[in-house]
């Protein structure tokens, strides 16, 4: 690439964009290196790398306790699976969308946001998204710690298991949980390039745990048959339908958060191409991979031990043989902890460096999301499939549905993908709006999550729902957030962009730093 003039952007044969300098951004307090757009000589992510990356995230204990939770709301193994490759389907359709801005501008989740809620309302939809990642890092950190505590005493025998019980919990529970904790805290602290080279050579290894879980049951239940006849209690009438409409939106909400900042991970994509088939062939297939082990495991677990445990590493704990057992654990503590760095720290950390570029880096993100996965007691969420589907995933699913209904919107409708890259880190440019904050993605995201989740019922929430008349959306929350805070968007955003847009001659003309290549700009 030629040398260009101050200000300008690059558009590459294969659509992708880089700025021709960033040194005039550097004083900017809405730049720092994590968050500087990657120059396209460093998107370097294969197909594979974002196939690892799914098999990493997709393969781990709460995504086979989400899909074992069906089984122990009273689904039979067919329903499951038919409601989480459903949910996977859908929520892999935003997550596409959104991912190419990271891939064509090589930026993350929060500066694609300040696009569309301003410099500074963009903290408002990073920072919602990073408080439900700090609470899904300690989830994770929470089964992970608990999987080291089983596989410790099965190795150090019942003084381990029976130890003095501290706050509810065994201590050596705790211990299992800090030192966990512990353990994650160093990868992120090396950085991003240390979590890519985790996730790539933890990926062909962490399905070998559930398959050991799975072998096992399969043999002591005498096969798939007795497994597969296992009756689900709600029958294909009102029953099932009544359970499969919020299940199915609990589905999607596990991984509506990832469809929101895809762009953390597509803005190191070598082409579009890359990650598209990446994620085409990682999330649908280790999902469904995920949830036939759970489903066959937990309805085994059921067979043989007349219960339904769909917290593996309790289920694991039941069988006989102490080789099974530890095995098995190991592969699945790993698959915990690159799951966790993928989907519940990467994020955050820039998203909280988003909120102050100067202060906060990927590091000190990544420690004070580990600090907030403490606080949130992760083990009173993870404690009932109730509160697990139908609260936390449930309420959470909606909020996320309205900011990447704004998101989708934004790009693809109003802005038709085209952006200006370096006004995204530019303190009164084109997406200052009033005061750093556009009013009119708030109003759509306020919208949106009035309407999902208003209504929100069950668990801790009222059995009339919060807005008693909006109870009925509850069960559609995801979608109802995504749709309306669409919507809303497009009626207040599209009149206003077509009034004040730039024409390609208007643009060329731009004074100052922020002057973009004409055949890139959109006002």
């Amino acid at each position: 690439m030629e040398p260009t003039a101050r200000g300008t952007q690059h558009v590459h044969p294969d659509g992708r964009v880089e700025l021709g300098e960033v040194e005039s951004l550097k004083d900017s307090r809405f730049y720092n290196e994590e968050l500087a757009p990657v120059p396209v000589e460093k998107r370097t992510w294969t197909t594979y790398n974002y196939f690892a990356l799914w098999m990493g995230m997709a393969h781990n204990i709460p995504s086979y306790a989400l899909a074992a939770s069906l089984i122990a709301l009273g689904m039979d193994w067919l329903q499951a699976l038919m409601t989480i490759t459903i949910g996977n389907l859908i929520v892999l359709a935003p997550m596409l969308l959104n991912s190419h801005a990271g891939t064509k501008y090589g930026i993350p989740f929060p500066v694609f946001a300040r696009a569309f809620f301003g410099m500074r309302g963009a903290n408002l939809a990073a920072l919602l998204r990073a408080f439900i990642a700090c609470g899904w890092f300690g989830i994770q950190t929470w089964v992970g710690g608990e999987a080291v505590y089983i596989i410790v005493g099965r190795l150090a025998g019942s003084g381990w298991k029976d130890s003095t019980v501290v706050l509810g919990q065994h201590w050596t529970l705790w211990l299992s949980f800090g030192l966990f904790w512990l353990f994650q805290m160093l990868i992120i602290w090396r950085g991003m390039e240390a979590v890519r080279r985790f996730e790539n050579w933890t990926a062909p290894l962490v399905s070998v745990g559930f398959l050991i879980l799975l072998g096992y049951v399969l043999v002591k239940a005498g096969g798939l048959g007795p497994i597969l006849s296992e009756p689900g209690k709600l029958g294909w009438g009102p029953d099932f339908w009544k359970v499969f409409a919020p299940s199915l939106m609990a589905m999607i909400a596990f991984w509506s958060t990832l469809s929101l900042n895809m762009p953390d991970f597509t803005r190191f994509g070598g082409s579009q191409g890359k990650q598209v088939r990446g994620q085409i062939l990682g999330l649908p297939t280790t999902m469904t991979f995920i949830a036939i082990v759970a489903i066959l495991t937990t309805s085994g677990g059921s067979v043989l031990y007349g219960e339904q445990i769909w917290d593996p590493a309790k289920l694991a704990d039941r069988f006989d043989s102490p080789i099974v057992v530890v095995v098995a654990l190991i592969a699945l503590v790993l698959a915990t902890v690159s799951a966790n760095l993928a989907a519940n720290v990467v994020s955050p950390s820039y998203d909280f460096s988003n909120a102050f570029p100067k202060k906060i880096t990927f590091a000190v993100g990544g420690l004070i999301t580990g600090i907030i996965g403490i606080v949130i007691q992760p083990w009173r969420l993870y404690s009932d499939p109730n509160i697990y589907i139908f609260a936390w995933l449930g309420f959470y699913g909606g909020l996320l549905g309205a900011v990447a209904g704004v998101l989708v919107a934004g790009y693809w409708v109003v802005k038709r993908t085209r952006l200006d890259l370096r006004d995204l880190y530019t303190e009164r440019g084109v997406y200052w709006f009033k005061g750093g904050w556009n009013w009119r993605a708030l109003v759509a995201t306020l919208v949106g999550a009035v309407l999902s989740v208003g209504g929100a019922y069950g668990g801790p929430f009222p059995a009339d729902g919060l807005i008693p008349f909006l109870k009925p959306l509850y069960d559609y929350n995801w979608v109802v957030g995504l749709a309306g805070a669409f919507i809303v968007y497009l009626l207040l955003a599209l009149p206003e962009h077509k009034r004040t847009a730039y024409t390609e001659e208007e643009a060329s003309e731009r004074p100052g730093p922020s002057r973009i290549d004409p055949a890139t700009v959109d006002g």
